[in-house]
């Protein structure tokens, strides 16, 4: 009986770390993946005839915005502070792993 109160103290004690804020940088790389830019939304298809039969074609290329809304530094800012309870060491845009 002793044992499974002590296994239980250790998964509730697991349980609530895992909700606890963590450290500055760590919630730095994971934010700064959320951020990134992302690549726009694109197919193509094409029509036309040929003497094997009917084909049809075209091109599209369009962003729906995904991600991109606000300012990305603005959103790193905001994704670090609500993961960590610290503002990140340095801005993003002076970050050397920031391409956008």
């Amino acid at each position: 009986m002793a044992r499974g109160w002590a296994y239980g103290l250790a998964a509730a004690g697991v349980t609530l770390a895992a909700c606890g804020p963590v450290p500055v940088e760590v919630a730095e790389r994971q934010c700064l993946n959320q951020v990134r830019p992302t690549a726009p939304i694109s197919g193509e298809a094409r029509m036309g005839v040929t003497t094997e039969g009917f084909r049809s074609g075209t091109e599209l290329t369009f962003n729906l915005g995904t991600g991109s809304q606000g300012d990305p530094s603005a959103r790193f800012n905001a994704c670090v502070k609500r993961k960590s309870g610290r503002m990140p060491t340095r801005p993003l845009y002076a970050r050397t792993d920031w391409k956008g």
